[in-house]
């Protein structure tokens, strides 16, 4: 009962000087002046976010924030949500982009700290996405969700929120009779005859064109821009579920930001309007940045806590 009523909560989530400080930020090189000792802002991006085709739109954002800090900016492309977690926590990154779920976590582990969401024309009503389950369009034994029993899943990452929260706690909904959980549901021959981790989104889906899997979870944004952009054909791909909707993903800063640092980029990234980057890497063609804070990922920590503890 507990989790359903927050899983129905979580499907009306919508919703000079100065300049200086923002590249001193990271703990080891707080007292150092513009950059600190290695002069360097980074911003951590995991594989959803960090393709060969978003090289160019990331490396534009970079340029323009070292027009703001006065420093170098730089990226670094982490293997996983846990890594850019870890990266915040110890001071190698500054800022991030992440989903609900890692923000759930790394507000937990790191303190992190959300400061802008991804919303559909800047709407704070349109912040939000959806999780799709999918398999490939010739798949004739697997319509709905009811039917992915004994067959095999690829999910994204641990702490991916459409990859892997939202999808385990709709999966759960769809068979009570089961009595599943998180173990049972990535454990083989349980529930599914093989669980394993894609790694992103685009490498499930990838998986799923190629019969290497049956069924993986994905985002319906990544979904969308992975089809304009002709890395899929939409006639290889059927949707079998599809979500409530979750929070957007939204830029993090680490604990060691300071407030005028903190206020400077929420300000920048708010007016930020660089279609190029919406597209390639937020993977939102109509998207742009609206302030947001922890409270609205509120019923995604909470159900995070709920399906972790059973």
């Amino acid at each position: 009962m507990k989790l359903r009523k927050v899983l129905t909560g979580l499907l009306v989530v919508a919703m000079g000087a100065a300049m200086l400080t923002g590249c001193g930020a990271k703990e080891k090189v707080a007292a150092s002046g513009a950059g600190g000792e290695d002069g360097v802002f980074t911003i951590a991006y995991a594989p959803n976010e960090s393709t060969d085709q978003s090289t160019d739109a990331r490396n534009g954002l970079a340029e323009d924030l070292k027009e703001l800090l006065g420093c170098e900016v730089e990226e670094i492309q982490a293997s996983d949500y846990n890594a850019i977690i870890e990266a915040l926590r110890t001071g190698k990154a500054d800022m991030a982009y992440m989903g609900a779920n890692a923000i759930a976590l790394g507000a937990e582990r790191a303190n992190i700290d959300p400061i802008v969401m991804k919303a559909e024309d800047g709407d704070p009503e349109k912040a939000v996405y959806r999780s799709l389950l999918i398999t490939n369009a010739a798949n004739d034994d697997i319509s709905t969700i009811e039917d992915i029993k004994g067959h095999t899943v690829a999910f994204v990452d641990p702490e991916s929120t459409s990859g892997n929260l939202v999808p385990t706690s709709e999966i759960i909904k769809a068979f009570p009779e089961e009595e599943l959980d998180m173990d049972k549901l990535h454990t083989n021959d349980v529930f599914f005859a093989a669980a394993s981790y894609s790694g992103s989104h685009q490498a499930g889906i990838q998986a799923v064109v190629r019969k290497d899997v049956d069924v993986v979870p994905v985002s319906n944004q990544i979904l969308a821009s992975e089809i304009a952009s002709g890395n899929v054909n939409e006639a290889d791909i059927k949707v079998i579920h599809e979500s409530g909707t979750i929070p957007a993903e939204a830029m993090v800063v680490a604990e060691h930001i300071d407030d005028a640092t903190r206020q400077q980029l929420i300000d920048f990234l708010v007016a930020y309007d660089d279609q190029a980057y919406f597209t390639e890497v937020i993977k939102k063609d109509n998207a742009r940045f609206i302030p947001c804070s922890i409270e609205d990922y509120a019923a995604v920590i909470e159900l995070n806590k709920i399906l972790n503890e059973e």
